[in-house]
């Protein structure tokens, strides 16, 4: 289908748009791609669905894609996938290769986006077609299993993870109970305000804007270091970057872009295991291992084409089975929300031309993130001393603007956003764990949806949910085998400290 029958020359711009800003919020330390939808979350609500995605996947593609710039120039990770740049990027910087470096980074990104947009377009509707016939037992089971998932592995913390999930559907179900049209869980005097609960918006802007800044301000905004930073030392021609250095790396590059596709599959595994998994087996194999470390490209190639690979790997779930991967696809799935439009086993068949349009919009970002970094990279390296006392007051009035506006002036939805905001900052300091948590609002209403339905169902037989057939009993051995890795994991982890 002609890219250009689903996306209008708006689409595109906006595409252009995110992928630019994008850079610059992953270039800051401290503002992740996470962080730069949930601030342009609000605009979305005035465009059309696609110009929507266009702007969306462009931040996405452009924020994961910046971390890199401060991962090399300052050994600070912009994000937390860019973890492992650091090892290999920040050497090379010292010794005068830093625009050599990024440039590596850079190429090695698009071609582990591409990998992954691959994987999502062929493997994204095979999954679909076989979730198309499951039943409200299934896909109970399914939300089920993602929590578990997510809570065992985004912070070692079973119980704390499953708490956290749990303690997010609970606030998802404050307000009218749909099936006989009564209130619950609301305060006495609030009625009006939470007759259909908290919005999403305020909550997922709070939680991870306001939140994040309120821990940034906690440490300390101080004036950034305005160092001069030379991209290239001497007329070295062992300095200078050529795409020749891929020649000996094409294992290298697709492993990882492969691992970093396979872990963004999975649910809750997160950037920064991509990036290891990737970076620890091109030690593994490489022939001189004693040099990463060192300033290699080797190394930086093997993080920056498995985080951009997580990117087409996490949307799988998302748009096949409707479960958000990490934080990030979960702040998309409230853009889909925002729309009205349910991601799930029926998206990509219901919605074709979106899906193709996420398809295209995917490619354009990878392809707009290419050109602007790899051809201005000198100016993107500079954002990285822009002190944040500039700016984070700038993102607080837009945060502020966005959520009243949402709902055509709630002033109810900038208290909500601060409440959020105050739970952004609070949660990580008891144990809470955000993305657990706020996958647990989105999906509480639908595990809500489908728990009753189940019943209803059945009769109110609670065995339906073991004996619904095998794929049920598949989803169940999946639930025990998360529970029982998160044990072992947990034991595992108290034994290295003890030792």
């Amino acid at each position: 289908m002609p890219i250009f029958e689903i996306l209008t020359p708006m689409s595109v711009l906006l595409c252009f748009f995110g992928v630019f800003m994008g850079i610059i919020m992953g270039a800051i330390p401290g503002m992740t791609a996470t962080m730069a939808i949930a601030i342009f979350l609000p605009l979305t609500y005035a465009l059309d669905m696609i110009d929507s995605i266009g702007l969306l996947i462009g931040l996405y593609v452009g924020g994961i894609s910046g971390g890199l710039v401060p991962a090399i120039l300052l050994n600070i990770p912009g994000t937390p996938s860019s973890l492992c740049t650091t090892f290999d990027g920040y050497p090379m910087t010292q010794k005068g290769e830093a625009e050599k470096a990024l440039k590596v980074g850079i190429t090695a990104s698009i071609i582990g986006g591409f990998f992954s947009l691959t994987v999502l377009y062929f493997f994204a509707p095979m999954l679909s077609s076989v979730a198309i016939n499951f039943s409200a037992v299934e896909k109970f089971l399914i939300i089920v299993f993602a929590l578990t998932v997510i809570a065992s592995i985004s912070k070692g913390s079973l119980l704390g993870g499953i708490f956290s999930g749990l303690l997010g559907m609970f606030i998802s179900l404050i307000g009218t109970f749909t099936d006989n049209n009564q209130m619950r869980l609301v305060p006495p005097g609030f009625e009006d305000e939470l007759v259909y609960g908290f919005a999403l918006l305020p909550v997922l802007i709070g939680l991870f804007a306001i939140g994040q800044l309120l821990q940034e301000a906690e440490e300390g905004m101080k004036a950034a270091p305005h160092q001069r930073i030379d991209l290239q030392k001497g007329k070295d021609k062992n300095n200078k970057f050529s795409f020749k250095i891929f020649k000996n790396q094409k294992v290298n590059v697709i492993r990882s872009s492969l691992l970093g596709t396979f872990i963004g599959v999975l649910p809750g595994v997160g950037g920064s295991a991509a990036s290891i998994t990737a970076y620890s087996q091109t030690k593994n194999f490489s022939k001189n291992p004693e040099k990463l470390g060192t300033g290699e490209p080797e190394g930086v190639i093997a993080s920056e084409a498995s985080n951009n690979g997580l990117i087409g790997g996490a949307l799988v779930p998302l748009l096949s089975l409707g479960i958000p991967g990490d934080s990030t696809t979960a702040i998309l799935i409230g853009a889909f929300l925002l729309q009205g439009i349910q991601v799930g086993p029926l998206f990509i068949t219901s919605n074709p031309d979106l899906w193709n349009g996420i398809v295209f919009a995917l490619i354009i970002a990878n392809i707009v993130m290419f050109i602007l970094m790899f051809f201005s990279i000198k100016y993107f390296a500079k954002i990285v001393f822009i002190p944040k006392y500039v700016i984070f007051p700038i993102i607080v009035v837009a945060c502020v603007v966005g959520s009243y506006a949402i709902n055509n002036g709630v002033m109810f939805d900038v208290w909500t956003l601060l409440l959020f905001g105050l739970l952004g900052y609070i949660f990580p300091k008891i144990g809470v764990q955000i993305p657990s948590f706020l996958i647990g609002f989105i999906l509480g209403a639908e595990a809500e949806k489908y728990f009753i339905d189940s019943l209803k169902g059945s009769g109110g037989d609670l065995s339906i949910f073991f004996t619904n057939g095998p794929i049920a009993i598949v989803l169940w051995v999946l639930i025990l085998g998360s529970v029982i890795y998160a044990i072992m994991d947990s034991r595992k982890a108290k034994k290295a400290d003890v030792y």
